[in-house]
C-alpha cells in the first residue's frame, strides 16, 4: 500500500497576473513568492518525505516549482502529471474571465464542494476532482511512497474537506 505525502505548493506571487502573456492565464502561470520558496525548503525537511520514491507534480508553475525544490532537496525525481492541476472554474475546460471564475468559485465554497441537490453547474465539484486524481495516484500505488505537489482543492478532495495551509504536508493512504 502506498502512503501520498500531498504538499500543497507555496505562497504564490500573483503579480503579473493577466499582465503580458499572463492574462488569462495569470493563476496558472504565477510563480512561488519568495515567502513561497521559503516555505517549500523548510518543508523539504520533514522527516515523513525522507526516502521518497517519486514527486508527482501538477503542471501549474506554483506546484511544478514545489516539486522542483522538493527534488533538489531530497534528491528524488519528478515528473508532471497534467490531471492534477488545480480546481475548474468551468469544468468544460472553458476560460473564464476573472468575474466568472470569482462568482464560480464563492459558488463552490458556499456549496462545500458539492452541486445543489438536483442541478449541476459549471464548475468542478469536490466528487469530479476525486475522479480526475484517483486515476493519476493509482500508477503511482506501487511505489511506497509518494510526495504529491499540488493544489489546495485538490487536497481538500481526498482527506475530507481538510484545508491545507501552503507548504503543508497531508498523509494520503491510497
Amino acid at each position: 500500500m502506498a502512503i501520498f505525502y500531498l504538499i500543497r505548493h507555496g505562497k504564490a506571487d500573483y503579480s503579473e497576473r493577466n499582465e503580458k502573456i499572463y492574462q488569462g492565464f495569470g493563476v496558472n502561470l504565477a510563480p512561488l513568492s519568495a515567502e513561497g520558496i521559503e516555505e517549500i525548503k523548510n518543508a523539504s525537511k520533514d522527516k515523513r518525505l525522507c526516502v521518497a520514491s517519486i514527486i508527482l507534480s501538477s503542471p501549474y508553475t506554483r506546484a511544478v516549482q514545489t516539486a522542483a525544490i522538493l527534488s533538489k532537496e531530497l534528491q528524488v525525481d519528478m515528473v508532471v502529471e497534467t490531471n492534477l492541476h488545480e480546481w475548474m472554474a468551468n469544468k468544460n475546460y472553458v476560460y473564464e474571465d476573472d468575474e466568472t471564475a470569482g462568482k464560480n468559485y464563492r459558488e463552490f465554497v458556499e456549496n462545500n464542494g458539492v452541486y445543489p441537490v438536483g442541478k449541476e453547474l459549471d464548475w468542478e465539484d469536490m466528487v469530479s476532482i476525486r475522479k480526475r486524481v484517483l486515476p493519476v495516484l493509482d500508477q503511482y500505488k506501487h511505489y511506497p511512497k509518494v510526495i504529491v505537489a499540488c493544489h489546495g482543492m485538490l487536497m481538500q478532495s481526498l482527506c475530507s474537506g481538510y484545508r491545507p495551509k501552503n507548504g503543508e504536508i497531508v498523509e494520503f493512504e491510497y
